[in-house]
C-alpha cells in the first residue's frame, strides 16, 4: 500500500513539474511553440525526422512573430526570429548576450576553454590576445604549407579520374579529406596525406568527433544545449576519446618544439609565442617563440590543447561545407560555373600562378563561397545565452538573465523576406552593387565581436581547393536540378547521401 502511495505522489509530483515547466514562456507573456511534452521542440529529432538544427529551423518555418518561446526538452529557451533584432543582439546588444551557454569549466578542465566556448572577462582577453594569428601577412606566410596540401588534393583527384577520364565523387568526403589536411599543416605544423593515408591520427580523431553512437549523441547535445550535464559527465571522469586524443597529441607536438626549439609558420606557432612570450607579436615576420628569462607561461598545454581542438573541429568541418557545396551548386547553374572558372583563369593568369594575391583577387569565386554559406550555414542555429535582463524593445517583454538563445541561421538565410529567391543560387547577391538582400539576416561566418575569427582562413583555404579543383577540371553540369537533403544526425547538419559531383581533367 505505501508503495502504491510513494508512486502516485512520484506520478502527481512529475506531473505538476511538467506542466509548470511547460507553462514557462505562457507565465512570461511570451508566445510559444514547440511544446512536446517531455522534448519539446527536439520531439522530431528523437523521432528521428529531423537533426537538432533543423528541427528549430523547422520551428521557425511554422511561427511568426519577432520571438516564439520553445523548449529544449525541459530547458525554456528564446528563439528570435527577427533578423534585425538577432543582428542587434549579437552587435548593438552585444553586452547582454556575450556568452554562448555551452558548457566551459577553464579551472578543472582547461581544454573545454576554446574560444568557442569561453565567457566573460576570460573570453574577451583570450580573444584579443588570438586576433593577431589571422593578419594577412600572417595568412600570407602560411600560404605556400596550404599550397602544398592543395597539390595533395589535385594529385588524389587525377589519379580517381585518370582510368575512365572522369568519375563522380563524394565531395563532402573528399573536401573533409582535404580540410583535415590543411588544418593539421597550417595549425599543426605536421604534414599529413590523409588521401594517402586514411588510418592517420587526425582522420581518427575525426572519425571518433563524428560519430553517431549513443554515448556521442548524448555528450555532444549535453556540450551544446544541457553544460550542467556535461561538467557532470566531465567530473566524474567520463573522457572523450577524440578530445583526449587531442589532448595527447598536442602535447607531444608542443614538447617536441620546445626541447627542439623548433621553428614552423603555422597557428601553433603562434599560440606557442604567447604561452612564452604573454603575447602574439604583431610583426608579421617575427615567428620565434623562445622563452622569456624567468620561464613564465602564460598558457597551459591543456588550454593550447583547447584551442587546437576548437580549431580543428570547426576549420576543417566548415571548410568541407564550404567547398563540397559550391561545387554542387556550379554543376547546377552552368551560368555561375563559366563565371566561377573566367574569374579563376584570369586571377591565375594576372598574377603568374596560383597564389596568394591570385586568390585574393577572385572576387566573383568568393562571392560563390559567401552564397554556399548564406544557403548552407554549417551552423544551422546559433546559440547565445542572456547575460542580464533585457526588455525586448517594442513590447512589454523582457528576457531574463541565463535564458539560452537560439538564432534559427538556415530559416533567416532561406527566407524570401531576406533574400528573394532563397533557394537559387545567386553569387551575385554578394558582389558590390548587386546586393538585393537585408545584411542583417546574413550571419553566415557570426556577426558582431564572437564573429569567426578564422573567417578569413576557412575562406582562403576553401578558395584554393576551389581554384585548384576549376583550373584543372571539368564539372558536369547536372541535366536536373536537385537540392541537397540532410541526414537526421549531428548539431551540423550533414548531407543525407553525400554531395555527388563528376570531374573529368581538363585537356
Amino acid at each position: 500500500m505505501i508503495g502504491i502511495v510513494l508512486l502516485i505522489t512520484a506520478a502527481t509530483l512529475l506531473y505538476v513539474y511538467l506542466k509548470w515547466t511547460f507553462s514557462y514562456w505562457d507565465r512570461k507573456g511570451f508566445p510559444s511553440a514547440g511544446v512536446n511534452i517531455p522534448f519539446g521542440v527536439l520531439d522530431s529529432v528523437r523521432r528521428k525526422k529531423h537533426s537538432p538544427g533543423m528541427a528549430i529551423c523547422d520551428l521557425y518555418n511554422s511561427t511568426k512573430g519577432p520571438v516564439v518561446g520553445t523548449y529544449l526538452s525541459v530547458r525554456p529557451a528564446l528563439m528570435v526570429r527577427d533578423a534585425q533584432l538577432a543582428h542587434d543582439m549579437l552587435v548593438k546588444d552585444f553586452a547582454s548576450f556575450h556568452d554562448r551557454g555551452v558548457y566551459v569549466d577553464e579551472k578543472n578542465d582547461p581544454m573545454s576553454a576554446g574560444l568557442f566556448h569561453m565567457e566573460g572577462a576570460g573570453w574577451k582577453s583570450l580573444r584579443a590576445k588570438l586576433t593577431p594569428s589571422f593578419t594577412s601577412g600572417k595568412l600570407k606566410a602560411m600560404f605556400e604549407t596550404s599550397n602544398a596540401v592543395g597539390d595533395k588534393l589535385l594529385a588524389y583527384l587525377r589519379k580517381e579520374c585518370e582510368q575512365s577520364g572522369g568519375k563522380e565523387l563524394d565531395m563532402k568526403s573528399v573536401m573533409t579529406t582535404y580540410a583535415i589536411d590543411i588544418v593539421a599543416s597550417t595549425i599543426f605544423g605536421l604534414e599529413v596525406d590523409s588521401f594517402a593515408d586514411p588510418q592517420n591520427e587526425f582522420i581518427e580523431i575525426s572519425r571518433k568527433l563524428n560519430r553517431n553512437t549513443l554515448s556521442d549523441i548524448v555528450r555532444i547535445n549535453a556540450l551544446l544545449l544541457f553544460p550542467a550535464i556535461e561538467k557532470f559527465f566531465v567530473r566524474s571522469g567520463w573522457k572523450q576519446e577524440g578530445i583526449e586524443m587531442m589532448r595527447q597529441l598536442t602535447h607531444r607536438v608542443v614538447d617536441l618544439r620546445e626541447k627542439n626549439n623548433i621553428v614552423r609558420k603555422d597557428l601553433l606557432q603562434l599560440l606557442l609565442q604567447l604561452r612564452n612570450q604573454g603575447k602574439i607579436n604583431t610583426d608579421d615576420s617575427v615567428w620565434s617563440s623562445e622563452s622569456s628569462k624567468d620561464g613564465f607561461k602564460s598558457m597551459s598545454k591543456d588550454l593550447i590543447a583547447g584551442q587546437m581542438f576548437v580549431f580543428y573541429g570547426a576549420g576543417h568541418e566548415t571548410t568541407a561545407y564550404s567547398i563540397s557545396f559550391t561545387l554542387y551548386e556550379l554543376t547546377q547553374n552552368p551560368e555561375v560555373l563559366a563565371k566561377a572558372q573566367e574569374d579563376v583563369l584570369q586571377a591565375i593568369e594576372q598574377h603568374g600562378g596560383l597564389n596568394y594575391d591570385a586568390l585574393s583577387a577572385m572576387k566573383y569565386l568568393d562571392a560563390c563561397v559567401m552564397e554556399s554559406t548564406r544557403k548552407y550555414p554549417a551552423l544551422a542555429v546559433m546559440n547565445r545565452v542572456c547575460t542580464q535582463d533585457f526588455p525586448v524593445p517594442d513590447s512589454n517583454l523582457v528576457i531574463k538573465k541565463g535564458t539560452p538563445i537560439l538564432i534559427p541561421l538556415m530559416g533567416l538565410h532561406r527566407d524570401a523576406k531576406h533574400f528573394p529567391d532563397p533557394l537559387s543560387y545567386q553569387p551575385e547577391r554578394f558582389l558590390e552593387g548587386n546586393k538585393n538582400f537585408n545584411p542583417a539576416a546574413y550571419m553566415g561566418f557570426g556577426d558582431g565581436p564572437r564573429h569567426c575569427i578564422g573567417a578569413r582562413m576557412g575562406k582562403l583555404n576553401a578558395k584554393l581547393a576551389l581554384a585548384k579543383v576549376l583550373s584543372n577540371f571539368d564539372l558536369e553540369v547536372r541535366k536536373e536540378k536537385q537540392e541537397i537533403e540532410y541526414g537526421v544526425h549531428g548539431m551540423i547538419p550533414q548531407p543525407k547521401g553525400g554531395v555527388p559531383v563528376r570531374l573529368s581533367p581538363k585537356n
